[in-house]
């Protein structure tokens, strides 16, 4: 079963294009227009808001450019990004591995495949598939690769996804694995933030933006069609429609030696969805919480992850669950548990291989992997065992390319000072062999890794990770970043950044990584506990950790920094507006900011679930006490603080970070902004813009803090 496809439906990831939000369509709201100077910035391509970009840019590079080290830091982010000595992570697909690479020969990149043992020799000889800098050239576009999505089992049909500048938006092109070529005739779609997937050779579902009232309010598909090869899309039957209401609706074949199975997803709001079994003509309703998320298919059980209890069955809050495939078709609901959570333990992963299920779970916010067994003795009913599998000690382990066909299963291991490894391993003899180690890029050895708790403003204890110097002193000098998110059950985890080795920790900062309610550190109820009315626990967190870190002189507001990106640039916006006097640097990516019109900006409807609605005064009256742009005054000394964006990013509004740092500009706060023009939400579209960034961020670090 492609359990990432269906996580990816569940989450509403699939739409078409949301146009941006013009000048002229909010002027009929008399009051926002009174008030906000600066809605010309949204109308995204518009000539006086490009011309302000131009400028700003050039004064901000101009500045960060001039830092003594700027070159430095490029050349060694470039360099990282371009090695050949850098892991070449595989995907699966039949009896191929698959690579996506880029480097300095190859800036956008090339689509390539090796045999298991060739790659296992650590010489593969590989072959290209696609390449993406010959096919931009041609079609004389900035195509940035999104994926190939193959047809199981011959893997010879396939979906390519092409992005203009790294937008979500995307071009989709059927793509002829065995001749390597694009088909001639075969399924083609428009730019739009579709998804469509494989029913047969000749049939695939197709959700995207179908023309007038196909879209929900958020933006997205509502309607799902049957789409068969050689006939126009006009002419594609409609399976199902969802309300303008939610935020999108989807469908997916579950390709599995236990029988296909095909699901049509209703998302209702970006945390509840509702699913059918489609059996035949006939859609059948999964009498499922709409909360629980659907992670997998096995031996003829969903499996699904539980964000609340479910007291039908006593089942716990973020517990595993299964039901029965059988049990649904005949109209009935039955649930048992397959794995629960701990008081420190959270289940994050669920991949399955042929005889096994291989679950990563976090304890602490450190990383293990459960073996789940399904064992029956006579006259008994079944149970699951467990056994946890030895891939990495106080680190971040991840496991990937499970199959269905057999045991196998690749796997990584990292931590803030412990360059990652590949493995292979079986999950039935519980072998496991490198097969990849990512060169060293500092010397690790000069550093240490601790793990403290801060103590929140309601008394909660809030777990946050330091890497710094051996021999630091603790004299509330050092220049420290602090990084957080804090949003959307997202868990921050240890991770290797050649690039903060290099650019930051030997040069003398501390790194810290806060783990604050919002997130998934914790299950469920650690995202939920700072979730819509609850929202400024996030930011009570993030501030208790600067506090905490201050407190045992590791550093002082001085030399304090923090950053995050898309939520996370929120999580710095309000940060700084709320307490600007616990900083001296803020990097905002990608940011939301103006939380007064987020949900009109592009995809800001859909995370409604998340914030809140603003036109809504019981959540506007907790939004409006952290909302960054609302909250911004003349009269307030903040940061020196740097924004950055991609004008191609059709995710979060670059009209955020654009007025934001308009309104600063006016109120005469110093700031810094960048916008790059291609990079979509990712903020870059290749390794040399991506080197690029890092060396304006680092050397704006460390103009601030040192």
């Amino acid at each position: 079963m492609n359990i990432r496809l269906l996580t990816l439906l569940m989450l509403a990831a699939g739409s078409a294009v949301a146009k941006p939000t013009q000048p002229a369509d909010v002027a009929s709201s008399a009051a926002n227009a009174t008030a906000d100077a600066y809605l010309w910035l949204e109308e995204v391509q518009g000539k006086q808001a490009m011309q302000w970009v131009e400028q700003q840019n050039a004064h901000s590079t101009k500045q960060l450019q001039a830092h003594p080290k700027y070159q430095q830091f490029y050349d060694q982010a470039l360099a990282v990004l371009d090695s050949p000595n850098k892991i070449d992570y595989p995907t699966r697909q039949g009896g191929y591995l698959y690579n996506f690479w880029r480097d300095a020969t190859h800036q956008r990149g090339i689509y390539r495949r090796t045999t298991a043992d060739s790659y296992a020799s650590g010489k593969p000889a590989w072959e290209t598939i696609l390449d993406i800098d010959a096919l931009a050239k041609a079609d004389n576009e900035n195509w940035v690769f999104k994926g190939m999505h193959c047809l199981y089992p011959a893997y010879r049909h396939c979906l390519v996804n092409l992005s203009r500048g790294g937008a979500d938006a995307m071009v989709v092109r059927e793509f002829d694995l065995q001749n390597k070529k694009f088909v001639k005739g075969g399924f083609e779609l428009p730019e739009a933030k579709t998804r469509i997937s494989w029913i047969d050779e000749n049939s695939v579902y197709v959700s995207t933006d179908f023309g007038s009232n196909s879209l929900t309010q958020s933006g997205y598909p509502r309607i799902v069609k049957i789409w068969q090869r050689g006939t126009p899309l006009a002419a594609a039957k409609t399976l199902y429609e969802g309300k303008v209401e939610s935020i999108s609706a989807g469908a997916i074949r579950s390709f599995s030696q236990d029988g296909n199975q095909d699901y049509v997803v209703e998302s209702t709001s970006f945390y509840t969805n509702k699913v059918w079994l489609k059996d035949g003509d006939k859609l059948i309703p999964v009498g499922k919480p709409d909360s629980a998320s659907f992670v997998g298919q096995l031996n003829g059980q969903l499996i699904l992850q539980l964000k609340a209890d479910w007291p039908q069955f006593q089942l716990k809050q973020g517990s595993l669950a299964t039901m029965s495939v059988a049990a649904i078709k005949a109209g009935k609901t039955e649930a048992s548990l397959l794995l629960a959570p701990t008081a420190t333990r959270s289940i994050q992963t669920v991949g399955r291989t042929k005889d096994y299920l291989l679950v990563t779970v976090l304890d602490d916010v450190k990383s293990k992997v459960l073996r789940l067994t399904y064992q029956t003795t006579a006259g008994q009913p079944g149970s699951w065992q467990q056994q946890e599998l030895a891939l990495g000690d106080n680190a971040s382990v991840g496991v990937f390319n499970t199959e269905e066909t057999d045991n196998l299963f690749h796997y990584t291991v990292t931590g803030f000072l412990t360059p990652a490894t590949l493995g292979q391993g079986d999950a039935h003899t519980l072998q496991t062999s490198e097969l990849r180690r990512s060169p060293s890029w500092f010397d690790e050895s000069k550093f240490k890794v601790e793990q403290h708790k801060a103590k929140s403003a309601d008394g909660t204890l809030v777990p946050y990770f330091v890497v710094m110097a051996k021999d630091a002193k603790l004299d509330g000098k050092n220049p420290t970043l602090l990084y957080g998110y804090g949003g959307f059950n997202v868990s921050m985890q240890p991770w290797y950044s050649a690039g903060v080795g290099k650019n930051w920790l030997t040069e003398g900062g501390v790194y810290v990584l806060a783990n604050i309610r919002g997130g998934g550190e914790y299950g469920p109820a650690w995202h939920q506990a700072a979730q819509l009315h609850q929202k400024m626990k996030s930011y009570e967190d993030f501030v208790a950790i600067a506090q905490d870190l201050i407190a045992r002189n590791i550093t002082s507001p001085r030399h304090l920094g923090i950053k995050g990106g898309s939520n996370g640039g929120l999580l710095t916006g309000a940060t700084m507006v709320l307490r600007p006097d616990l900083f001296n640097a803020v990097v905002s990516q990608v940011p939301l900011l103006d939380m007064q019109r987020y949900h009109k900006l592009l995809a800001g409807a859909s995370w409604m679930a998340e914030y809140g609605n603003p036109e809504k005064a019981e959540d506007w009256a907790v939004i409006s006490r952290y909302s960054p742009y609302q909250n911004l005054k003349a009269d307030v000394k903040y940061p020196t603080a740097f924004f950055y964006t991609s004008t191609r990013d059709d995710r979060v509004h670059p009209g955020h970070a654009r007025k934001m740092v308009a309104k600063m500009a006016a109120q005469k706060h110093p700031v810094l902004y960048f916008e790059n023009i291609e990079g979509g939400h990712a903020g870059a579209a290749d390794n040399k813009q991506t080197a690029r960034m890092a060396a304006l961020e680092f050397s704006y670090l460390w103009q601030q803090l040192r």
